[in-house]
């Protein structure tokens, strides 16, 4: 019978799975531990109620700690056995992971749990450069082994993206609700260890081309450069077959199993949600024929390494450590 990891190592892997991405980098999480197994929870006190009223980006949140945590135990040596949403009597328990049988972490865990430190979403502008077939292949593959689709869009479609994102961003930026919400995760405060610092902001664009999020909408800095970004950005769209709450759950784990992926490969990667906030513009980009939802979207390309946001401490994040 193979011993579970002890509690310490455990913790551990906690402590890194924290590092995964987040709406508004609100971590929505929180983490119990007891007989060698972790549970996650989604953490609805942290929900952005006006930008995701239905949950959806909160459980692609948790599903991303959840993949990164899933990392954290196979670099320990071991098989991370995952049960998705394991207790319907238990809505916000996302997902219950034990650790199996002792193996020899292969060279791609340990490569993207190397990266795991080293991914940070980047607001920066992306040199113009072409992202080669090869590396949008590997993307691919990463996105398809957690059961989603990633695809490149075409220059056609990428015009027609950038202009929904740049839609959609006027028209959450025009709702009171949504400038309050950013105001509250964008509000410096001393030792703050959630939200958007402003060192993360990144420059605004020149052009006003590219669709960020406006982080400086509400506290504005009056030292923000203006820059220009790249004039043809690589976009990719990923998608699920289905636009449930496992499938939100399933994106999330793609998403940064692509995102780790990409940092193993030298690119620079920014999640742009706008997009898909509002239900009229994710329409669009959904094909609804084939049932498969757009979840995210995502601009990759070469650039300057990015600002880590901060992390909640463990305490934090961690309910209750059992012996």
């Amino acid at each position: 019978m193979t011993t579970p990891l002890d509690e310490q190592t455990l913790a551990r892997c906690v402590q890194t799975a924290a590092l995964a991405p987040s709406l508004h980098n609100s971590q929505p999480w929180r983490f119990r531990i007891a007989d060698g197994t972790v549970d996650v929870f989604a953490d609805r006190n942290r929900q952005l109620e006006v930008l995701d009223p239905a949950g959806r980006e909160l459980l692609i949140s948790v599903g991303a700690a959840v993949f990164t945590l899933r990392l954290a135990v196979g670099a320990q040596g071991r098989i991370p056995l995952l049960t998705v949403l394991p207790d319907p009597e238990l809505p916000d328990l996302v997902a219950r992971i034990r650790t199996g049988r002792a193996t020899t972490p292969s060279a791609q865990v340990n490569a993207l749990a190397a990266a795991i430190t080293a991914r940070h979403t980047n607001r920066r502008p992306f040199a113009d450069a072409v992202v080669p077939a090869d590396s949008m292949e590997q993307l691919s593959v990463a996105a398809a082994q957690e059961g989603a689709v990633l695809t490149r869009a075409s220059a056609v479609s990428r015009d027609t993206i950038i202009g929904l994102g740049q839609a959609a961003e006027a028209r959450l930026r025009a709702r009171g609700s949504y400038r309050a919400e950013l105001g509250r995760w964008t509000q410096p405060r001393t030792h703050r260890r959630d939200g958007i610092p402003p060192t993360a902001y990144g420059p605004w664009d020149a052009m006003e081309h590219m669709p960020l999020r406006d982080f400086g909408l509400v506290h504005r800095q009056p030292s923000r450069p203006t820059e220009r970004f790249e004039a043809h950005p690589t976009i990719a769209v990923l998608a699920t077959d289905g636009d449930a709450p496992p499938d939100w759950i399933r994106a999330g784990q793609a998403l940064q199993r692509v995102l780790l992926t990409a940092t193993c490969l030298h690119l620079a990667t920014t999640p742009i949600s706008q997009p898909v906030e509002i239900p009229a513009v994710r329409e669009m980009l959904t094909d609804t024929s084939s049932n498969r939802w757009a979840q995210m979207i995502i601009r990759l390309g070469y650039a300057e390494p990015a600002a880590a946001t901060p992390r909640r401490t463990l305490d934090d994040i961690l309910e209750r450590l059992q012996p």
